[in-house]
């Protein structure tokens, strides 16, 4: 009723307001709080729509950013100011700025409402920020220190859970606009961001982002407020008067604003629904002095006198222990005589501690010297406790590399450990003794600290590892010896394969040869054919060394290391070897290799001895089918990132269950004359190279022994 009241009053004084005068330019401040054109682009509407309804008046928007709107109203730039509620209080506190209008916001098309709040969210994929609590230690973005719904009510709501966003964030900035400030947690700039409400849904209409993207933090419900929030509703933003601007003139848009239909073109532009009465700011206060902002902020002004009489008990407590303190002065010098035995006692102990380790042990300063060894440290490296303490650890134990060449000081990881106060655990080091000789260690490095956090520098806990590395070299012998002798039995599986593939050349040099001897011996025009006789010897010599190449290379006792190679290489080298078993055994081999999965990171021999042992398996499968197609697929394919699966597939009779799952046990085979390695010894090759030899395969249909290996581009692992 109240407001009706208003309306009617204000209706009657309108026709008295001074016909044909001059336009006079009336400038309407406003934030910027998502860029200038955006504001003009959303409020000279209803600028258009004041200077249609005022006769004499010419109104004009102003866009302000967060750091200009106090410096406008106080030199009076503007007549009107339109700012986020945070921000009108204190302009109502310091410049007596007042309300005469709250805009009703508008919801789909037409329902309005006059509340709003913040929003807190990240990411959609970041699982691990659900709660307010999980914020602690990320990089979080807001609009501006003075944006109450992109910053000062997420403030509240953090505050209320014990985290201060100006000590508790890894990271705390300001965008300046709430579009920049979503699009930097779109981006991954930052971790969480908090804007307004409405700006989310504002940005999925336009097409700028998709609400879907993002996780809301901390939701809240209310039936009667559409947008996602985070935080407790406040009014909407006030239309203020400034102090200098007429209560009539003033008393004239006020009118206008609130007879502007919700449906107006200029509300439609603006995204609102109308203006209504002014609020209660009551909220807006009150959020104010529990955060301890201006125009609430407490004085920091603190006297002597302030001092007595606040704490004046704790000046009584202080005398009282006063009279105490000549009583504590002898009971200290009681009580540290006992100390001295006490630390005394604890030095023993820990000393005994530090010698009962099997491990050396030694103590490292900041400086690098060492501060402390154990009896472990004395006999590993044969120096005495006397020769180490007080000197630099890493010119007597560090000093040199493996290959001979200078360990540089600044590289020591014992010193890198008290430089960046974290512990390391370094493999496969190399330390020296002191007759000269070195021996392999591992390590671990941890920080001292002090009480305070403060580093003093560094202990090393170490071991010898010879008799470890001796056991895994030992290890590796025995391993190339299987796959040696593995290479061996699967090359007298293919010596007649072998030896026709040398007969055919060689049954070819000794035909040509003595052909072209008679054709010498018959006439001398025979000469003139010769080289071409002689051309075919030496080709047909060529292929039996190739094959021979090829039979070296397989049965070749070292083994490299790994680096790049083309799985078509391998697999060309491999069809060579069994040219004559697909002949015999009347396979149709078919390549399916993908040229963008051709460069891998592996043993060529050993995957070539995998790759061998698979195919002789499936050709010998297949001679054994009485009918039917007998067909060899080897593919390579890259089915996931950076890795290449390569597979190789028969059409044989398959394999049952119950074989399929001990295939790659040693002495398990499906050969009546095979020794159960061959499966066993390839599976163990795959896994040394971190992948696993698998097959798939149903009784009748077609088995498939696949496995993977790391992609390689350029000069790099990927």
């Amino acid at each position: 009723m109240r407001g009706h009241c208003f309306l009617l009053l204000a209706t009657l004084l309108l026709p008295f307001a001074a016909p044909g005068a001059a336009e006079e330019d009336i400038r309407i401040g406003v934030l910027s709080h998502r860029g200038e054109a955006a504001t003009l682009s959303v409020w000279t509407p209803t600028a258009d729509y004041l200077a249609a309804s005022l006769d004499g008046y010419r109104f004009t928007i102003v866009p302000l950013a967060f750091d200009r709107v106090n410096g406008a109203v106080d030199s009076g730039e503007v007549d009107f100011i339109l700012v986020n509620p945070g921000i009108y209080v204190n302009l109502e506190v310091e410049y007596r700025v007042s309300r005469i209008a709250t805009m009703n916001n508008r919801r789909g098309n037409n329902v309005p409402y006059n509340l709003f709040g913040g929003v807190i969210f990240s990411r959609r994929d970041r699982v691990d920020l659900t709660r307010l609590e999980d914020l602690r230690n990320q990089r979080f973005m807001a609009v501006d220190e003075t944006s109450l719904g992109g910053f000062q009510m997420a403030w509240r709501e953090l505050y209320a859970k014990g985290i201060n966003p100006y000590q508790d964030f890894s990271i705390l900035i300001f965008g300046g606009i709430h579009d920049d400030v979503v699009l930097a947690v779109l981006n991954r700039a930052v971790d969480v961001g908090t804007v307004r409400t409405d700006i989310l849904e504002r940005m999925a209409a336009a097409g700028t982002v998709q609400l879907d993207d993002f996780r809301i933090i901390n939701p809240q419900t209310n039936a009667e407020f559409p947008f996602a929030h985070s935080t407790r509703l406040y009014p909407e933003w006030p239309f203020s008067k400034v102090r200098h601007t007429s209560n009539v003139l003033a008393q004239q848009v006020a009118i206008a604003l609130l007879q502007m239909p919700s449906d107006h073109p200029a509300a439609l532009a603006g995204n609102y629904a109308g203006w209504t009465i002014p609020l209660d700011y009551e909220p807006v206060h009150e959020l104010f002095r529990e955060l301890n902002l201006p125009p609430y902020r407490l004085s920091t002004r603190f006297t002597l006198w302030d001092a007595v009489k606040r704490y004046w008990y704790g000046l009584v407590i202080g005398v009282t222990v006063l009279l105490f303190l000549g009583i504590a002065a002898l009971w200290e010098t009681l009580v540290n005589k006992g100390l001295k035995m006490a630390k005394r006692r604890l030095e023993l102990q820990h000393e005994l501690i530090l010698n009962s380790v099997a491990d050396g042990i030694y103590g490292v300063d900041r400086s690098g010297n060492s501060t402390f060894v154990n009896r472990a440290m004395e006999e590993i490296t044969g120096w005495q406790s006397k020769e180490i303490i007080g000197h630099n650890q890493h010119e007597i134990l560090h000093h040199t590399r493996a290959d001979g060449s200078r360990h540089p000081a600044e590289e020591c990881p014992v010193y890198a450990t008290f430089r960046e106060n974290a512990p390391r655990f370094v493999e496969d080091d190399l330390f020296w003794k002191k007759d000269g000789s070195s021996f392999p260690v591992d390590y671990t490095c941890t920080p001292i600290r002090a009480e305070g956090g403060t580093v003093l520098g560094s202990v090393v806990v170490f071991r010898d590892i010879t008799e470890r590395k001796e056991a895994e070299e030992r290890t590796l012998q025995h391993q190339l010896q299987l796959a040696h002798v593995a290479r061996l039995s699967t090359l007298g599986e293919m010596a007649s394969g072998i030896a026709h593939e040398l007969n055919q050349p060689l049954t070819s040099i000794t035909m040509n040869a003595r052909a072209c001897v008679r054709m010498l011996d018959s006439s001398q025009s025979a000469v003139e054919a010769c080289p071409d006789v002689m051309e075919t010897i030496a080709n047909e010599a060529e292929r039996a060394g190739e094959v021979i190449r090829q039979i070296r290379h397989f049965i070749r006792k070292d083994q490299p290391e790994r680096q790049p190679v083309r799985v078509s290489d391998m697999v060309h080298e491999v069809l060579l070897l069994i040219r004559a078993d697909v002949r015999q055994a009347d396979v149709e081999v078919r390549l399916e290799l993908d040229p963008n999965a051709d460069w891998v990171l592996a043993q060529d021999i050993q995957i070539e001895q995998v790759m061998l042992n698979l195919v002789l398996n499936a050709i010998e499968v297949m001679a054994e089918l009485a009918s039917g197609i007998r067909r060899l697929v080897i593919g390579s394919a890259l089915k996931r990132p950076d890795m290449v699966d390569i597979s190789i597939s028969d059409t044989g009779p398959g394999l049952r269950d119950e074989v399929s799952q001990h295939l790659f046990k040693p002495f398990v085979t499906t050969k009546p004359q095979g020794l159960g390695l061959g499966l066993s010894i390839s599976s163990g090759i795959i896994g040394a190279h971190d992948s696993t030899l698998v097959v798939e395969s149903k009784p009748g249909k077609v088995a498939t022994f696949s496995f993977s290996l790391p992609l390689y581009r350029g000069d790099r692992k990927v």
